[in-house]
């Protein structure tokens, strides 16, 4: 079932601890003893805490959590003007997001029929990735079982060797020459699996091969960008699970914004950026999707795409080589229930992009925090997708499902995966 939720306008005051006690949380209308009615405490429910004097609506929100029977309650205070058009700030890169609330109700000429399942087979003769097939580049895959990873036959970047440029450092017209490298990794040598569907042992192997790449490529390069590229939508035609690494010498530009976000808070306030607002989602609790005893899986504040996510570590975590064996086994976890829901959520093998950041190698990274952006574009079906055109190439990014909803929508999933389903 998915969420409802009832939506009722109200002026209220700040709540204190003695007004927070008792198995009970109060929602601050002025409609009870002292002005505060009480509403009976669930284990989900959203801590309420707003400014005096501030318009809210409080939505008493009915979900069905996975596994679980019934419905539970979330008791959520949202200011109203956010239910109006209006731009949140994005702590971690500087940027600002256009939220457009109220044209999700406008009308929608878009397809939106379901999609097939597509019927792969464990091995594909023509597939570039499977064992023991040739590569674009004559040479043969090994006949491997689990994770393999081989240099990229066509990389964007090049080792320092093969690098012959002059930089132009004046003026308007300025280049720099760039080192680097770009490696493939393939998950599995099933053609017909995903992460979502991997077991979880397979899924943490490849977690221990992102955190030996890392490491062991951050002693050359500045910067090394594990990702995934997910499905057509996302240009990746192949669909044999697999992922790919690039690193160079220079600092990326969205890496440069983190990195001047994040050491700018941890100067001004001498704690981490995103532990602290990992603190506040936890607090308010309408963000986040899953969570355990090590991670965080929430839909950020900020967010750009309609279901992007935030993958968080619980404690400070600088590189995915720092993580120790209990953090990236529950991180495995942790994808593989953040993936099954993302297919879920349309029946389709969900496209996305996924990527690790890190603190950069060579340098100080007690300001850093590791974290894992999930960007998919699906937006209202499995063949309906959001488009960064327009105002957002030219202006400035735009989304219309608040993150909230998304959240919602996210959480109201099934945990097995659709494919497992009885006829």
């Amino acid at each position: 079932m998915g969420a409802f939720a009832a939506a009722f306008l109200m002026l209220v005051s700040p709540l204190t601890p003695r007004q927070q006690s008792g198995g009970r949380q109060l929602c601050g209308c002025l409609g009870g003893r002292r002005g505060y009615h009480s509403v009976r405490a669930a284990s989900n429910l959203a801590a309420v805490r707003p400014p005096r004097g501030r318009l809210y609506a409080l939505k008493i929100q009915l979900e069905s959590g996975s596994g679980a029977a019934g419905t539970s309650p979330r008791a959520i205070l949202i200011p109203v003007f956010l239910q109006q058009p209006h731009r949140r700030y994005n702590a971690l890169s500087g940027d600002w997001v256009l939220v457009s609330p109220h044209r999700a109700q406008r009308p929608w000429q878009g397809r939106q029929e379901p999609v097939a399942p597509a019927a792969l087979a464990g091995y594909a003769p023509d597939c570039y990735l499977c064992p023991g097939n040739r590569r674009a580049n004559g040479e043969h895959n090994p006949a491997y079982s689990g994770v393999y990873v081989f240099d990229n036959d066509f990389p964007a970047l090049l080792p320092a060797a093969d690098s012959t440029m002059d930089a132009l450092p004046d003026g308007l017209l300025q280049a720099q020459p760039v080192r680097g490298e770009c490696r493939v990794i393939c998950y599995s040598a099933q053609h017909n699996q995903a992460l979502a569907t991997m077991p979880l042992s397979a899924i943490g192997a490849v977690v221990d091969v992102w955190a030996q790449q890392s490491a062991a490529l951050g002693e050359r390069y500045a910067w090394v960008q594990i990702f995934e590229n997910k499905g057509e939508l996302m240009g990746c035609s192949n669909p044999h699970p697999h992922g790919q690494i690039w690193c160079m010498d220079a600092l990326p530009n969205e890496a440069a914004k983190e990195d001047r976000q994040q050491r700018a808070y941890f100067e001004a306030h001498g704690s981490l950026l995103l532990a602290d607002y990992a603190q506040q989602e936890e607090a308010q609790a309408q963000r986040i999707l899953l969570a355990n005893e090590h991670w965080l899986a929430l839909v950020p504040f900020w967010a750009l795409w309609p279901y992007e996510l935030l993958l968080l570590p619980r404690r400070p975590v600088a590189r995915l080589p720092d993580l120790s064996a209990p953090e990236r086994t529950a991180l495995a976890a942790l994808l593989q229930q953040v993936l099954v829901r993302y297919d879920n959520l349309f029946d389709t093998a969900f496209p996305y992009s996924l990527g690790w950041h890190g603190a950069p190698f060579g340098a100080g990274a007690a300001h850093w925090q590791l974290h894992a952006h999930i960007y998919p574009p699906l937006l209202r079906s499995a063949t309906v997708k959001k488009f960064m055109v327009g105002f957002e190439l030219l202006a400035e990014a735009q989304r219309d499902l608040t993150a909230e909803q998304a959240a919602a929508r996210l959480r109201s999933l099934p945990a097995e995966h659709y494919t497992l389903r009885s006829a």
